[in-house]
């Protein structure tokens, strides 16, 4: 495969990636609203995020598409974890 199928793939990634934690907003708003979601899963998932953009930061060159895809899931995942409580 070629290197322009990979950028694109990995730039088409990081759209889908940024969605799925951009989709944390309803369970925030629920959360707010006194319907309480699951803390677990949205927590780990900060985490996890946290752990990828550090290693995306910390590289030799830094992994932009890594980097952008995982931000997110640091803010939406910890909030969500948060108002859940």
């Amino acid at each position: 495969m070629n290197n322009k199928f990979f950028k694109i793939l990995s730039w088409v990634a990081t759209f889908t990636a940024m969605l799925m934690y951009i989709s944390y907003i309803p369970q925030i708003s629920g959360n707010i609203n006194g319907h309480k979601g699951d803390f677990l899963q949205p927590f780990v998932a900060g985490i996890n995020c946290t752990l990828w953009v550090l290693y995306g930061f910390l590289g030799e060159k830094r992994d932009w598409p890594i980097i952008i895809a995982n931000s997110p899931g640091i803010i939406f995942g910890f909030t969500a974890a948060f108002t859940a409580l």
